[in-house]
């Protein structure tokens, strides 16, 4: 693992909150986007040494939503920067972690990402984002 590259937090309405962040906060916005392989809308925020990560689902069936209907808004998951995501997936699967999936699969801003299961991880969902 490289560092931190970003803190995931799901919110219910993305336009809603970013004044917060932007204004409120002073935080510059970098981009919004949509992930179709996540079904979900992202808002980068740039916090300095780290970027914050707002998740709006686009429909009722992904993991945003149902987290949202579980938990309400708040962090969603932390993500540590990679070099080389498969063979980071294989490490961690030889030492007994379980993954949410077999292949990374395409996330925001480019990445390829890999999500590690919370049972794993005392609870946290941590994803390993391996940038283009």
């Amino acid at each position: 693992m490289k560092k931190v590259d970003h803190i995931g937090i799901a919110v219910r309405d993305l336009n809603a909150v970013l004044p917060y962040y932007t204004d409120t906060l002073g935080l510059p916005l970098l981009k919004i986007e949509e992930v179709a392989s996540q079904k979900v809308r992202v808002a980068f925020i740039d916090a300095g040494n780290i970027k914050i990560e707002l998740l709006e689902p686009m429909d009722e069936q992904n993991a945003i939503f149902k987290f949202l209907e579980k938990k309400g808004e708040g962090i969603h998951h932390i993500a540590f920067g990679v070099d080389n995501i498969e063979e980071r997936m294989n490490e961690l699967r030889k030492n007994g972690v379980q993954l949410l999936s077999d292949q990374p699969k395409p996330g925001a801003g480019g990445a390829m990402v890999a999500f590690l299961h919370p049972k794993s991880s005392n609870g946290v969902l941590y994803e390993l984002c391996e940038k283009q």
